[in-house]
């Protein structure tokens, strides 16, 4: 799969192709369901398919401090649509002159004369252009003046309707298996291990303490069953390439231990010889075990804690 950053990137010589465009986050089922639907079409026509995102969030450009929790990084997004067996991902900058452009100008830019656009495929409700002003029925009809075939799609995964704010909203209440089913995989949050208090390790659970970018959709403070997986990025371990380890998370502030600063750790289980700190690392989260609590003494948070890893691993095994 070839990976484009912006249309300076895209090959002078590439030739007509099937687009499929949105912001994707969360590559959820139903955004799957709009790409396969891309896909076939390429398939029919004999073309490459292409899928045209953006970063950042538009929200962050133009409604700033509005913008939603982020499901994916970037990173992880152009991942994910690569697995969906598109042929080019072309991430658009999105900033304030772009988000200007009417909709004849970001079609006749972006899809025509850069992608060379034969057909076009987007969800039912789709909007595009200054101020959101074109539809689906806006890119038919400029379909038909650019000699393209324009499809709007339902976002429907087993017969419901699909979408990204839903995701958040389920998130956000803790409801992590409603998220894995409608994502078709857990939720992740990515970031970077960095130096904590090291508590963990201390009470005999060292756990990764995951800083993640801004604006990440993070779940409520609670304790969780998931995985840890090692990320090809920065200064992972050759050796934790790749590598996928059953986890107990916890997210929250320490309560036990008066802590201010809310955090990710994520204990591999029964690992205490792994070295990450500076790496990049994925945190998947599966299953909501319990909502935090303040424990009266050390002696009883550690017996918690061996309650929740032994829970952790009932569900990962």
């Amino acid at each position: 799969m070839r990976s484009w950053h912006g249309l300076d990137d895209v090959p002078d010589d590439w030739g007509r192709s099937v687009i499929t465009i949105g912001v994707f986050d969360g590559v959820h089922a139903g955004h799957q369901q709009m790409v396969a639907r891309a896909v076939a079409m390429a398939g029919r026509l004999g073309l490459p398919s292409v899928v045209v995102t953006f970063d950042p969030h538009p929200d962050e450009v133009v409604r700033p401090g509005t913008h939603p929790p982020r499901l994916t990084t970037a990173r992880h997004r152009t991942e994910l649509l690569g697995a969906l067996g598109v042929d080019a991902v072309c991430v658009l900058p999105f900033t304030l002159e772009f988000s200007r452009m009417s909709p004849d100008e970001f079609v006749q830019t972006v899809l025509v004369d850069r992608l060379h656009a034969a057909g076009v495929v987007v969800g039912e409700n789709f909007r595009f252009g200054h101020k959101a002003s074109g539809d689906v029925e806006t890119l038919r009809t400029l379909g038909e003046k650019y000699d393209f075939e324009a499809e709007g799609v339902p976002l429907v995964s087993d017969g419901e309707t699909i979408s990204s704010t839903r995701i958040r909203e389920r998130l956000a209440a803790g409801d992590v298996e409603a998220v894995t089913a409608a994502l078709g995989r857990p939720h992740r949050v990515e970031g970077v291990v960095v130096r904590g208090y090291q508590r963990g390790r201390q009470l005999g659970f060292p756990t990764a303490n995951v800083e993640s970018p801004e604006f990440t959709a993070i779940p409520p403070d609670g304790v969780y069953a998931g995985w840890l997986q090692g990320i090809a990025v920065g200064n992972l371990p050759a050796a934790y390439d790749g590598e996928r380890w059953p986890a107990a998370i916890s997210v929250g502030t320490n309560p036990t231990f008066e802590g201010v600063a809310r955090t990710v750790e994520a204990y591999a289980l029964d690992r205490d010889d792994l070295e990450l700190y500076g790496a990049h690392v994925a945190v998947d989260f599966g299953r909501r075990l319990r909502d935090n609590q303040r424990f009266d003494s050390i002696e009883a948070l550690i017996e918690q804690m061996h309650a929740d890893v032994d829970e952790a691993r009932r569900f990962t095994s």
